[in-house]
């Protein structure tokens, strides 16, 4: 255990941030869970502006790597364009 107050409150300080990083990357996983299920077109094109956004805030903070990001929103545009070929077909 620490032995300092400084360090005592750094273990404090990286608790706190370590919490608020997990929320924030489950939050995001959830929602592009709940985004894959999603079967309407418009629906999906609605959704997909604010989960790029929490994506990015991720990456920007530090909780995910940039390339992880990047690779996230870019799965997440072909299940756009596949999700439209589907509907389309459909019609």
């Amino acid at each position: 255990m620490a032995n300092h107050s400084a360090t005592k409150k750094d273990v404090r300080q990286a608790t706190k941030r370590r919490d608020r990083n997990r929320y924030y990357g489950k939050t995001t996983r959830n929602a592009i869970r709940e985004l894959k299920t999603v079967e309407e077109q418009k629906a999906y094109d609605d959704k997909l502006p604010n989960i790029i956004s929490q994506i990015d805030k991720l990456a920007k903070r530090g909780i995910i790597h940039k390339n992880k990001a990047a690779n996230l929103k870019s799965k997440l545009a072909k299940h756009t364009a596949v999700k439209a070929v589907v509907v389309k077909k459909r019609n």
